[in-house]
């Protein structure tokens, strides 16, 4: 019998958080395709996505807050076969469109239950699973999903023309990741986790992750001068100006007080605010690069 608690710890809407990765993904795809859009969609973000986060919950059994769970339910063991019946759902919608997509999908999810999976576990190794999760999540991410929408195979890894955006999408998560880290200080010192946050500390998590915004920024500016879309820059600066203001006020006042202020309300603050910000800046990119709306007359 499925728990609602279970349900709840798949975290669906967590997937909003990764999705300017699949519209910087779409917003550079040559061949479009309505079908294998809403495939790919459905088969990252309401299959494969919650099945990550199931399977991490399962073996994690968190007691404190987490991303999207404030006060996360008591884990079921229910709840490892929910992950793996998503998850083999994400491999079939994967199949429809090609082999090689569905092989993409289960070399993502595999690596993902590496990460909490009490053998291997590479949660617990900082700068491994730092290394891990921003690869997966960005390059490998985003050259799973130009290959899903264009239905092109693994040759798309090593295209210079999706390494470059999948490596920003990478530096993105690098200097995001260790920030979700700094109020599961004490959960991840219970589990014996020596997590990229607690290596670093709090005020040093802050001063890393504001190195790597830095050079996103100025990645993403290079990247746009580098198409000739110097007009695109000024809308992604507006775009990333909030969340900038945001990570500044933060720190200040983490400075001030780090155990009061690195908590899950300011966290998840940043994160909604980012997304929110992140897929309105690659949706509209996705419309000015591929200009469809000249196809509805616009």
């Amino acid at each position: 019998m499925i728990t609602r608690s279970s349900v709840r710890h798949l975290r669906i809407p967590f997937s909003f958080f990764l999705m300017p990765v699949f519209f910087f993904a779409l917003a550079l795809t040559p061949n479009l395709n309505e079908l294998r859009l809403l495939l790919v969609f459905l088969a990252l973000h309401l299959f494969l996505y919650p099945s990550s986060n199931g399977y991490n919950s399962y073996f994690d059994r968190d007691e404190e807050s987490i991303g999207g769970l404030k006060y996360p339910p008591k884990v079921t063991p229910d709840l490892y076969w929910l992950s793996q019946v998503f998850f083999l759902i994400a491999l079939i919608i994967g199949a429809w469109i090609s082999w090689a997509f569905a092989s993409m999908l289960a070399v993502y999810g595999l690596v993902s239950m590496a990460y909490s999976h009490p053998w291997i576990r590479i949660k617990k190794y900082p700068w491994a699973s730092w290394l891990i999760a921003g690869l997966f999540q960005g390059y490998f991410t985003f050259a799973m999903a130009y290959a899903g929408l264009s239905e092109l195979g693994w040759e798309v890894m090593f295209k210079p023309h999706v390494v470059l955006p999948g490596l920003l999408t990478s530096l993105m998560l690098w200097g995001n990741y260790p920030l979700t880290q700094v109020y599961q200080h004490k959960e991840d010192a219970r589990r014996g986790d020596q997590t990229l946050s607690r290596t670093l500390g709090i005020t040093g998590t802050f001063a890393f992750s504001s190195i790597f915004f830095s050079l996103t920024g100025a990645a993403f500016v290079w990247y746009f001068l580098s198409r000739g879309q110097e007009s695109i820059i000024w809308v992604y600066l507006g775009a990333m100006a909030p969340i900038l203001l945001f990570f500044l006020v933060w720190f200040g006042f983490v400075r001030t007080n780090p155990e009061k202020y690195a908590s899950y309300s300011w966290a998840m603050g940043m994160n909604y605010l980012s997304a929110i910000a992140l897929n309105a800046f690659f949706m509209y990119y996705f419309l000015e690069n591929t200009q469809i709306l000249q196809v509805f007359g616009y």
